[in-house]
């Protein structure tokens, strides 16, 4: 089924109206003399359209064995299971929120008749890029904040943060491992957008350049340690923000207890290692 021409007109300017409210509201609270009032909403799954809104990439694209899936699962109530201490009482009910569930399996295989392919083993996922307005193609301006925020359960996997921008280099990416202490559990993880590394096909680019932090055209969730088998990562929303105590645990520590080594590379081979500032 093909829109109508008038469905995408509407939408032009429906998008051009909310862009137009959201840059009168930033100049009537002066927020770029004063700062921002509170966090930018960058992407959230509060509803399926949350994942429709996204791009899933997997190895499968080029002929490799890797399985992705990028699900929404609705809001849920559930009951823990009583303490020993107190087998009797009644059991509070905890509420599940909305989340995207990033799971599937990683292959190393190499398919048979590629031999132009001499690496597989990836599975990623980004929001797409945004609609354009009157105002020019929508992007997110995060240049008055500090930190990345995501709301996540890990297993514990190395994930990996991209943000891709509208760099001169259309396949560069800025790249940070996601550090989740508690696997298994909902946590909030903040990245500073200063510490993102520059690559550019899983490699870091010299000289580093830093981040187009007024034009972010999307950000995304990758897992590239090519460790074979299952993988699930959930993600409820991701912000900008600039409340280090919106964190359940600093940056810095889950980078020291994850021994501050990542798996990009440099172009000799050798293991990036976190900066620990």
């Amino acid at each position: 089924m093909r829109a109508t021409p008038g469905l995408l007109y509407k939408g032009f300017f429906s998008r051009s109206l909310d862009e137009l409210k959201r840059l009168s509201n930033i100049a009537l609270k002066m927020e770029g003399i004063k700062g921002p009032s509170g966090p930018l909403p960058m992407h959230s799954f509060d509803g399926p359209e949350g994942v429709a809104d996204c791009k899933l990439m997997c190895d499968v694209d080029i002929g490799g064995y890797s399985k992705a899936s990028l699900d929404w699962v609705p809001p849920a109530q559930h009951s823990p299971p009583p303490l020993p201490l107190d087998p009797a009482a009644s059991p509070r009910r905890h509420m599940t929120p909305a989340h995207a569930r990033f799971h599937g399996s990683i292959s190393t295989a190499l398919p048979p008749h590629r031999p132009d392919i001499q690496r597989s083993g990836f599975a990623a996922w980004r929001t797409l890029d945004r609609p354009p307005t009157v105002f020019g193609r929508a992007v997110w301006d995060i240049d008055m904040y500090t930190y990345l925020a995501l709301r996540v359960k890990s297993d514990g996997r190395s994930y990996f943060v991209n943000v891709q921008t509208e760099s001169v280099v259309p396949s560069d990416l800025h790249q940070h491992r996601l550090f989740a202490r508690r696997p298994g559990e909902w946590e909030t993880v903040l990245v500073k957008w200063n510490d993102f590394v520059r690559t550019n096909h899983g490699f870091v680019v010299e000289p580093q350049t830093e981040m187009l932090r007024q034009k972010v055209k999307s950000v995304g969730i990758g897992l590239t340690d090519r460790v074979p088998g299952p993988f699930e990562l959930c993600i409820q929303s991701m912000w900008a923000t600039n409340d280090p105590n919106e964190a359940d645990s600093h940056e810095e520590e889950s980078q020291t207890a994850n021994a501050a080594e990542g798996k990009l590379k440099n172009k000799s081979g050798k293991n990036i290692k976190w900066s620990e500032d």
